[in-house]
């Protein structure tokens, strides 16, 4: 009899413990449940944060090389002098030049800036630095002589004290208008 007694008491320890077991794997199931959606969703709008403010850096580069492109036409050479870093290089169909230089070329009317069509932009990303590209047309006065062309134009901005600067142009003419 106290055999089966005991068989009864171990039978009802361990039946608790599984209870209790399966409670708490039920319990851990229940906030596994209710947590992961909350995590995923802060997930996603840390995603969402991220994008919005790529997004927010991509318009301020793509205003920026607009007003360049108005402060080459007007020949805003302060404004351009600014915006451009010490150790730029400009690549045109001619030649490579400096910041000095392509200053230079602007404000003698070397180039003439007329009108700047903008087709396409995008901007990429890569650390402190910004890969813009700009699709356009392009209006100049070259040599006394209006010529328009439609370029590919690539321009490099890297961020120093959270202010970007101009570290390359490149213009790429392209095979069709």
């Amino acid at each position: 009899m106290k055999d089966v007694l005991r068989k009864q008491k171990d039978m009802k320890t361990l039946i608790q413990s599984e209870v209790s077991r399966s409670a708490i794997v039920t319990l851990m199931a229940l906030a596994l449940m209710a947590f992961v959606p909350i995590a995923v969703m802060s997930q996603s709008s840390t995603g969402d944060a991220a994008k919005q403010q790529s997004s927010n850096a991509e318009q301020v580069l793509i205003s920026l090389s607009k007003e360049k492109w108005r402060w080459m036409s007007e020949r805003k050479i302060d404004s351009l002098d600014a915006l451009i870093h010490e150790k730029a290089v400009f690549v045109h169909m001619g030649a490579t030049m400096t910041k000095p230089q392509e200053l230079e070329v602007i404000k003698s009317g070397a180039i003439e800036y007329k009108t700047v069509e903008i087709q396409e932009a995008s901007v990429r990303f890569i650390d402190k630095t910004a890969v813009l590209l700009n699709k356009i047309r392009l209006v100049a006065v070259v040599g006394g002589n209006e010529v328009t062309n439609p370029f590919m134009v690539t321009e490099v901005y890297v961020q120093q004290s959270g202010t970007w600067k101009l570290a390359s142009l490149s213009f790429t003419r392209l095979l069709t208008q």
